[in-house]
């Protein structure tokens, strides 16, 4: 199962579907075939297994198919992985997670129903680490949500002049781009969108556009120009013409985005905030003060200490010459 939690990582953190990895044993315990799951259209991690076992001239019947997460029993964008268990003879499957979705979760009761030896939640935690985003949509109905921003040490994301390039060190805006990478959808506010005119694309380490782009999210009443970045190069541009983070997410949910980076200005982050929707916060800070300036978040109604919104660290770590908290809602 560890090997399989490393295959598991090499798909892509984006998209509809998980990151899963997979093991095929023989009768013996010896590693016969191993797979992983590139992206949504190609082959679920257990077909790939067998796939690789049988190129290698091995027979998958009555072998152990060690999978970080319960085969799949419905048709989509490809069969069945509990047909294709079936078919090809495999006596046996241990998984990690249970399958939260209405439609794929429930292969392990189609397996038992046909004859296999069913084992689930081996290394559990370990696997949930790798897809929780995912596996927490999925169980919500709507985007897992991590807010980003960059600001000084007094959380100041401009100055008073409005100049706010560069608050943070180039490593610090690289990993921020990585982050991009992995996400299905970026928003941010027509404010932002008006003012700043950014690209919202994800670059790699030299420069260029990432492989894979998110959706370009902007959120409100006002219309993109014509000739604005985000018409550009970069990810497929949805306008949600509404102020409410819910409505929002119900509608990026429609288009099967599983996890959402909001960048959007004060006002965005705070409506988030209020409303109860952000998971996770990746906080880029500079060892710099301004002074004056807006600040990352608006006002989130709060009037006394006790009333604070509060977090829980999970990683804090020096990046260039800045710090990156991540800290999730105490409900994480």
């Amino acid at each position: 199962m560890w090997r399989a939690l490393e295959l598991a990582a090499r798909g892509p953190a984006h998209g509809p579907n998980p990151q899963v990895g997979a093991v095929l044993l023989d009768p013996a315990g010896r590693r016969i075939g191993e797979g992983w799951h590139a992206g949504a259209g190609t082959p679920h991690a257990e077909p790939a297994a067998l796939a690789d076992a049988r190129s290698a001239g091995h027979d998958p019947r009555g072998a152990t198919m060690v999978v970080t997460l319960e085969p799949c029993r419905h048709t989509g964008r490809t069969g069945p992985c509990t047909h294709a268990l079936i078919a090809a003879g495999v006596a046996r499957v241990v998984y990690a997670l249970d399958d939260p979705s209405p439609t794929a979760g429930g292969g392990a009761g189609v397996l038992r129903s046909a004859g296999l030896e069913v084992v689930g939640g081996l290394l559990a935690e370990q696997a949930d680490t790798i897809v929780h985003p995912w596996l927490t949509a999925v169980r919500r109905g709507r985007p897992w949500v991590t807010l980003k921003h960059a600001t000084t040490l007094d959380g100041r994301v401009a100055a008073a002049d409005g100049s706010s390039r560069w608050i943070t060190s180039p490593a610090a805006r690289r990993h921020a781009h990585r982050l991009r990478a992995q996400v299905d959808a970026i928003v941010v506010g027509t404010g932002t969108a008006l003012r700043d005119d950014p690209a919202l694309t994800a670059r790699d380490e030299n420069g260029g556009l990432s492989a894979h782009q998110p959706l370009r999210v902007v959120v409100g009443r006002r219309t993109v120009p014509a000739g604005a970045r985000l018409r550009g190069l970069g990810g497929p541009l949805v306008e949600v013409r509404d102020h409410d983070p819910s409505a929002v997410l119900t509608s990026l949910a429609e288009h099967e985005v599983r996890h959402v980076l909001v960048e959007g200005g004060p006002t965005v982050a705070a409506a988030f905030l209020r409303a109860g929707l952000v998971d996770e916060v990746h906080a880029y800070l500079a060892a710099a003060y301004l002074g004056a300036g807006p600040a990352a978040v608006g006002d989130l109604a709060i009037t006394s200490i006790d009333g604070a919104l509060r977090l829980t660290v999970t990683e804090a770590t020096i990046v260039g010459g800045d710090v990156l908290v991540v800290a999730r809602n105490q409900e994480e």
